[in-house]
């Protein structure tokens, strides 16, 4: 009996980490919103949606996480309105349980948290993300490092996506933290299929030095919206992680 429970308990274990990892990866790129011009909001994710995003990732600020206040659900809900597009909600909050309901309600896609916020169980918060019908996604600032509770989330195939920071969070505009590529490498290492997203400082001159760390899932402000041809960055960011993906095998 000891040993058919344990080999059960495997079995589950296993089967988990397959179901986590079963969709083969490829690249998504992903402008923030925080770059756009907030009168003409909606108009500009559908432009940007137009040139080739794959996302939208949108910044939620609550001013105490961060310093920084900026959108939350009813934004999120109008821009639901206004496009089809999957909106990548990256919430830099406090207590993020109490944003899930609101955000699922608005339309959210897909709702990262930190790993660093105020969360009583994170295997519940994961699962709760999951039946509210949305995506779930951690983040890890970048004093954090990658833990083992995180990895045994991810085993158990409870989260979507990782998303490595590589700014300070909060502030758009900041240069691209290399020291965090280890981060990436050792999580793709791990789980080659796994969405695994880098956020802060990205451009077309670095997007190389992320694609060959491991990072899939690109998030660009100034790199796309304020490059003056976006679709040619976004191309141009797409094609390096591609490139990356094919001639290892993970496409």
């Amino acid at each position: 009996e000891y040993l058919i429970h344990h080999f059960t308990s495997f079995a589950r274990t296993r089967t988990k980490i397959i179901m986590a990892e079963s969709s083969q990866i490829k690249a998504l790129i992903t402008p923030s919103i925080l770059s756009c011009d907030f009168s003409k909001i909606g108009e500009e994710c559908e432009k940007l949606m137009e040139a080739g995003s794959d996302w939208i990732h949108v910044d939620i600020m609550d001013g105490h996480f961060v310093p920084n206040l900026s959108i939350g659900p009813p934004v999120v809900k109008s821009l639901r309105k206004a496009s089809s597009a999957f909106l990548d909600c990256h919430c830099m909050v406090s207590k993020p349980g109490f944003w899930v309901e609101d955000l699922a309600k608005a339309g959210a896609s897909q709702l990262t948290f930190h790993y660093e916020a105020e969360v009583d169980d994170m295997k519940e918060l994961c699962q709760k993300i999951r039946e509210k019908g949305m995506k779930c996604g951690i983040s890890i600032k970048p004093k954090t490092l990658v833990e083992d509770q995180l990895l045994e989330l991810i085993r158990e195939g409870l989260v979507d996506l990782v998303l490595v920071m590589t700014i300070e969070p909060g502030f758009g505009g900041q240069k691209f933290m290399v020291d965090m590529m280890p981060k990436v490498t050792q999580l793709r290492k791990e789980f080659p299929n796994l969405n695994i997203q880098v956020d802060g400082g990205i451009k077309c001159d670095n997007i190389d030095i992320a694609a060959k760390a491991g990072a899939n899932v690109i998030v660009s402000g100034t790199g796309i919206v304020g490059h003056e041809n976006p679709a040619e960055a976004i191309q141009s960011m797409k094609n390096a992680v591609n490139s990356v993906i094919s001639s290892e095998g993970r496409a």
